[in-house]
């Protein structure tokens, strides 16, 4: 279903889809793996092609046109990037790159103040906490402070660690969230679906949930993605249940972090020093020279908002088979729970509690399975693409456990 854009929430302006421009592409290496980024005037959805003898991705984007000329020095897996205006209108990008893709890749659009990044996975490249290592390289050695690695609290096996899931289970004791026509509460519906999703999570190798609560007890929102932060998970996913005065409303929703949000969240914790976080790898913001922590943490928040659309995606197209889908794209607000600045994260609306149908299917733990299983076939799918650095599923995929892409032609005229 989402096999390209993931646009922002929103209505756009009736122009959007008039003629975008191409301003730049650059190589993003703190995404979880080098990530074609490509800034553009609107929303588009690009077509995907993936060539051999040599391996290049073709990326069509419809009704596009170039501003300028494209300059993406060859780094990491790419060895060239030319473009060319099509006929049609449109504009194709052909990326050579350095080994043959795993598979075709799944675009994010990310709105920006100036317009729209489309960011369009390549393959493995530097971790984060590399690339904010090379932010700090370029400040005087007296300002950088000493990173340390810092490990999950299960700690690492021979085989690799465990990826560890946070599961946010929203609401809770005196905030009951909403409530159904037949006086279902959400708070109830979200733990039950919460722990289902755990217990299936906790039972697969090479992972590990930890929840944000396991009673019916209310958790100050910022402390719902601290507590994440401090179990040093690689993904945060909350648990919500819909609900509008329109009773006739249903379907699932997938939401991630806005721009906005990810820049008033970054302009606070800036402003607040007893708030500042250390970012993964050991960056303590606290301590580092104010003119250098603004590009921690716009390197850190880039990578985590990539990496949050592309989980989401994951868990939507799951939904997607439960249920109806609300909204088929990702959706972007500025959730309080979702601003964590480096561990990607997700709000899921798994159905509208106010739809009497829906409130029904929801308190069945039949149903609560099906959502859980749903979610967790998104998030583990998201990992064994992206698995994170050190961990078991990392090994695996470099001991070649993956499966490669069927869908490479061979066509040397492109």
């Amino acid at each position: 279903m989402l096999a390209g854009l993931l646009a922002a929430a929103g209505s756009y302006p009736t122009d959007a889809w008039a003629a975008a421009l191409l301003r730049s592409a650059s190589l993003d290496p703190a995404a979880g793996g080098a990530t074609l980024v490509l800034a553009l005037s609107a929303p588009r959805q690009p077509r995907f092609l993936v060539l051999k003898s040599p391996h290049r991705l073709v990326i069509d984007l419809p009704d596009t046109r170039q501003a300028g000329k494209l300059r993406v020095p060859a780094s990491g897996p790419i060895r060239s990037v030319r473009g060319a205006a099509r006929a049609h209108g449109g504009y194709r990008l052909v990326v050579e790159l350095n080994a043959r893709p795993q598979r075709l890749p799944r675009a994010a659009s990310v709105a920006t103040a100036t317009g729209f990044q489309l960011r369009i996975p390549l393959g493995e490249a530097a971790p984060a906490a590399a690339a904010l290592r090379t932010a700090l390289d370029a400040t005087p050695p007296a300002v950088v402070p000493v990173a340390r690695t810092v490990q999950p609290a299960h700690g690492p096996g021979r085989a690799g660690r465990d990826i560890v899931v946070a599961v946010d289970a929203g609401h809770g004791g005196e905030d009951p969230g909403a409530s159904g026509p037949a006086g279902t509460h959400e708070k109830d519906v979200t733990l039950a679906i919460a722990r289902a999703l755990a217990a299936r999570l906790n039972a697969r190798p090479g992972i590990r949930a930890v929840l944000t609560r396991d009673t019916d007890r209310l958790i100050d929102l910022r402390g719902r993605f601290e507590r994440a932060r401090n179990a040093h998970a690689d993904l945060f996913v909350s648990i919500h249940a819909d609900s509008v005065r329109d009773r006739g409303i249903a379907g699932a929703s997938v939401y991630t972090l806005s721009y906005h949000g990810a820049s008033s969240e970054a302009a606070k914790r800036l402003a607040d020093r007893e708030n500042a976080t250390v970012l993964k790898g050991g960056v303590a913001l606290a301590d580092v020279d104010p003119q250098v922590r603004p590009i921690l943490l716009d390197v850190a928040q880039s990578a985590n908002m990539g990496a949050s659309v592309e989980a989401a995606a994951e868990v939507l197209d799951a939904l997607d088979g439960v249920g109806a889908v609300r909204k088929k794209i990702v959706q972007h607000a500025a959730f309080v729970v979702l601003k964590s600045p480096d561990v990607p994260s997700m709000l899921v609306e798994t159905a509208y509690i106010s739809n009497p149908a829906e409130e029904r299917k929801l308190r069945s733990p039949a149903y609560q399975q099906r959502l859980a299983q749903a979610i967790e076939s998104g998030v583990v799918s998201y990992f064994q693409r992206h698995p994170p650095d050190g961990t078991s599923y990392a090994n695996a995929r470099r001991a070649g456990s993956a499966g490669v892409a069927t869908t490479v032609e061979s066509d040397s005229g492109v």
